[in-house]
């Protein structure tokens, strides 16, 4: 079984950052996927992007595009979302994502808020 642990979310003002981070341990597939996801209050969960453990990456979502950038850490398989630019839309809760192949484990989550 695999654990996420999420870090890394808070308040922040329109045009600032965050860094989030999710650590997996556990049972790990040495190949997997680790990505990205968020939920709006009253909206779906979205996915932004993934990267694979051979470092190929989906595309970013097109409201996402140019801001976050996301990158992992294979040794540490840790897997990071760089938010630059946020605006108040972006508030959200993040949850990290780890999958082989058609299993996938959730984080927890954690709360992202932009004021403007």
């Amino acid at each position: 079984q695999v654990q996420l642990v999420e870090s890394g979310g808070g308040l922040v003002q329109a045009g600032g950052s965050l860094r989030l981070s999710c650590a997996a341990s556990g049972n790990i597939f040495s190949i997997n996927v680790m990505g990205w996801y968020r939920q709006a209050p009253g909206k779906q969960q979205r996915e932004l992007v993934a990267v694979s453990s051979s470092g190929g990456s989906t595309n970013y979502a097109d409201s996402v595009k140019g801001r976050f950038t996301i990158s992992r850490d294979n040794v540490k398989t840790t897997v990071y979302l760089q938010m630059n630019n946020l605006k108040p839309e972006d508030t959200a809760v993040y949850y990290c994502s780890f999958r082989v192949y058609d299993r996938t484990t959730w984080g927890q989550g954690t709360q992202v808020t932009v004021s403007s």
